[in-house]
């Protein structure tokens, strides 16, 4: 017994010592933070919540994902002292609409604020990569008192001015919207070097939308005139390889901001956080820290 037990300990104790190793995108995939459901006005909300007495950040995804693509970034930050919050948007991934509670189909900033109520949040960090970035916008002009910062990652910002919708419309590739959404949101970089993170990112991309679940939309069109009422900290990252919002469009709305920092990962398509996640949690927790 004596003879089993030294080998059995050893090995226990490498496997211990092995794992603190890891990368995060491996331990992150392998141990997703706990979701559960809010009932909120208008909608059964599922989120994941890291837990703790840490700072809160909240990420808002793609429209082309959900929460669970996020969990790269929960097990970083959440290394890094901060409560990490991520949810599915009304009619994706786990969250379902309920007409019985309140009116349809809402906004996603309203149910960011129910949310933020729901779990007594007083101000937290706000970040958004793609679609989610247009969410993020909306809410930090309604609700800057409740932000810390703001994080834009690889975004439109769906803006309502004509000058971005034409310069959106010169820059996309012909024919690229009827392309499987993996080649246009994922960068060849990513797709040749990781199969895996690829079949993962398809998985969530196909069960993202709920067959039938209308778009929800902003509180109030997003534009130039809008941001003056972003008042807070932000960090604007544009990623490289993006096909839908390269660093040319990031810095022409960009520009119309105050007090921002702007930054490009390298050899990223339009999902920078699952792509490059390393980079995209060293940048943002570098400047989260600093507010």
């Amino acid at each position: 017994m004596r003879e089993f037990r030294r080998p059995l300990i050893a090995n226990l104790l490498l496997a211990a010592m092995l794992a603190s190793l890891m990368p995060a995108r491996s331990r992150a995939a392998e141990s997703p933070p706990s979701g559960r459901y809010a009932e909120l006005p208008g909608v059964k909300l599922w989120f994941t919540d890291t837990g703790g007495p840490g700072t809160p950040v909240v990420l808002l995804h793609a429209n082309t994902g959900t929460s669970a693509n996020w969990a790269a970034q929960a097990a970083a930050f959440s290394r890094a002292n901060y409560r990490v919050i991520a949810f599915d948007r009304r009619g994706w991934g786990k969250s379902t609409a309920d007409p019985a509670s309140g009116p349809q189909p809402g906004s996603v900033a309203g149910d960011l604020d129910a949310l933020a109520a729901h779990l007594k949040l007083e101000k937290f960090h706000l970040a958004g990569v793609a679609g989610g970035g247009f969410v993020a916008l909306d809410y930090a002009a309604w609700r800057p008192e409740r932000l810390r910062s703001l994080v834009i990652a690889a975004s439109t910002g769906q803006f309502s001015e004509g000058e971005m919708r034409e310069m959106s419309a010169r820059l996309e590739i012909p024919e690229l919207r009827k392309q499987p959404a993996v080649y246009r949101e994922v960068g060849p970089s990513y797709r040749a070097a990781n199969p895996e993170g690829i079949k993962r990112w398809i998985e969530i991309e196909e069960r993202a939308q709920q067959p039938g679940a209308p778009a929800q939309p902003l509180r109030t069109p997003n534009t130039f005139a809008k941001l003056a009422a972003v008042t807070m900290p932000k960090l604007i990252l544009a990623a490289d390889a993006d096909l839908l919002a390269p660093p040319s469009l990031m810095r022409a709305w960009a520009a119309h901001l105050s007090d921002y920092e702007f930054a490009t990962v390298a050899e990223s398509g339009h999902s920078i956080a699952w792509e490059q996640p390393e980079v995209f949690n060293e940048k943002v927790l570098a400047f989260i820290a600093q507010h």
